[in-house]
């Protein structure tokens, strides 16, 4: 069964409902966005659940010092690499790392797997952020794919394509933020909906 990661997690209230809801994981940024969340609320929130829930830390271009700090004060499972890092950085960390590769074209995936790290996730490189756009990318451009790392696939997913998008791709997990938010904010009955679907394939 495909694994479900809400990412974009502000408040414990949010991250209840993933848990209530069957989320294997939640996605706290740190980076430039929207929905950036501080270092306190952070370890606060994590703090409040169970060990089970994988808590993930979605970081631009941060410095190794940094993600270190963040990692261990948030009580972090992952650190998610959403920014311009390198394949030498990548091998230089020493934390669970997910990199995560933008994907306009099917060449933006080749060469993914050797950053190493347990997971690589691909979003959609179409739209302003990095990360959290509500756009999708072809999902076929994952065909030949063959990667010793487990793949979470990201990138305009929502309770209506989540079914066809596992169906295609197969991935390990799915990603989705914008997808179960109703003006910008969580929206319960989205969340549930977008499990429920990712669940019953």
């Amino acid at each position: 069964m495909t694994k479900v990661k809400v990412c974009g997690i502000r408040t414990l209230e949010e991250a209840e409902w993933a848990l209530d809801a069957g989320a294997d994981a939640i996605g706290f940024v740190f980076a430039e966005s929207k929905r950036k969340i501080d270092v306190e609320t952070a370890a606060r929130i994590s703090a409040s659940l169970p060990t089970h829930l994988l808590k993930i830390g979605v970081f631009v271009n941060e410095t190794m010092d940094r993600l270190e700090e963040i990692f261990h004060l948030v009580d972090l499972d992952y650190v998610q690499l959403h920014g311009d890092e390198s394949v030498r950085f990548c091998h230089t960390i020493n934390l669970p790392f997910i990199k995560a590769i933008p994907v306009k074209e099917k060449e933006d995936i080749a060469g993914m797997e050797d950053f190493g790290g347990e997971m690589i996730l691909l979003d959609s490189g179409k739209g302003p952020h990095r990360g959290g756009n509500g756009t999708t990318f072809n999902w076929d451009y994952t065909d030949s794919v063959i990667t010793p790392q487990h793949l979470i696939l990201a990138g305009g997913l929502n309770p209506d394509n989540v079914r066809e998008a596992i169906t295609k791709v197969r991935p390990y997990m799915v990603d989705v933020s914008s997808g179960v938010e109703t003006d910008g904010r969580k929206d319960r009955m989205k969340i549930e909906s977008f499990i429920r679907e990712a669940k019953s394939v």
